[in-house]
């Protein structure tokens, strides 16, 4: 019979990690009725803490866990099975755990090393603001992918991704550069601070280098329960279809989110690229063989994957201190996007 874990509590009982762990804990800081809720389904669940592993000496562990946060993203999958690859060459297992978007990132991992016995996290997608008492928690070295540099307190975090501000600037310049003046963005949600909020700002700065106004009416943001995925894309450019907001470009700030806008005009009755623009960022093969294929900034998968995987194991062995390294994206430019200069 598979050990309960306390991730398995927390998905019966719909709340973090985290909770449970200061109901376990006797925490002050939880709602009453949650504690008793969670202390029955761990009585009926028989869950028994895994405080052995936590004595086990980690430097015989031959594990790593990739924390994964925003699984519906597809970008994701490229990216773990690269990593995957070289944790094998490595000899090491890899566990992929799941982060519930409302859940704490950084709580999440302080229980999994508590559970498994782990050299080493990494962690993708997430919203990285944690102070630094909280991130020091961590007990074992840890890569920050795809999310931008982050600091630690002012002391810098591993981390591997693209420059999110400059390759989103990329795109908005070229569809300005097609004679776009009314681009809509579907971004993330508004009190985003990491990737959403780069990608946002860039859109603003492109806009206003090219003379446009910045019209907040075209800015629409998911909110925090939604995901980067085909149906929030589609959810949220049928609310803008609903505004009856005139735009000539939909700028998606994932393919996900352009794939499923896609799908909501064109039962609008609207054709991409003859009345609406598309442009999407990641790079994911969905999108290229969607029809139309997807103009987007890919990014260079293989390169964030396989850094992220040795940058981790040379925390591991102490080869190296933690340092931040950025990539290039690309402008592809696929059938999704059309010049309106000739139209104007």
């Amino acid at each position: 019979m598979e050990q309960v874990t306390i991730r398995d509590i927390a998905r019966k009982c719909k709340v973090g990690v985290s909770t449970v762990s200061r109901a376990m804990n006797n925490h002050p800081d939880i709602n009453p009725e949650t504690k008793e809720m969670i202390l029955k389904v761990i009585a009926e669940s028989n869950y028994v803490p895994n405080n052995s592993a936590r004595n086990l000496k980690r430097s015989n562990a031959k594990a790593i866990a990739i924390l994964v946060k925003g699984m519906d993203n597809m970008f994701f999958n490229n990216m773990i099975s690269v990593i995957e690859e070289v944790v094998r060459k490595k000899k090491y297992s890899c566990i992929i755990e799941r982060v519930e978007e409302k859940a704490n990132e950084v709580d999440s991992a302080i229980e999994i090393v508590k559970e498994k016995r782990l050299r080493g996290i990494i962690f993708l997608g997430g919203n990285f603001t944690h102070p630094h008492e909280k991130m020091a928690q961590i007990p074992v070295p840890y890569v920050i992918s795809t999310i931008g540099a982050v600091s630690d307190g002012g002391k810098p975090c591993a981390s591997v991704s693209v420059d999110d501000y400059r390759e989103s600037y990329k795109m908005v310049d070229y569809l300005c550069g097609l004679g776009h003046r009314r681009i809509a963005i579907i971004t993330a949600c508004e009190d985003d601070i990491s990737i959403g909020r780069l990608r946002l700002n860039a859109y603003r700065q492109a806009l206003l280098d090219h003379g446009i106004p910045y019209d907040p009416d075209l800015v629409f943001h998911m909110t925090k329960d939604d995901t980067y995925s085909f149906a929030t894309g589609y959810k949220v450019t049928k609310e803008i279809l609903e505004k009856k907001t005139e735009f000539s470009a939909l700028y998606a700030t994932a393919d996900t989110l352009a794939i499923g806008a896609c799908r909501a005009l064109k039962e609008a009755g609207l054709t991409v690229p003859d009345d609406i623009s598309v442009a999407g960022f990641d790079g994911i093969d969905a999108g290229e063989y969607y029809i139309p294929s997807i103009t987007t900034i890919r990014q260079p998968v293989e390169q964030l994957a396989a850094e992220t995987a040795k940058m981790l194991f040379s925390l591991i062995s102490g080869k190296e201190e933690p340092c931040s390294k950025v990539y290039d994206g690309e402008l592809v430019v696929r059938e999704s996007t059309k010049s309106r200069i000739a139209q104007q």
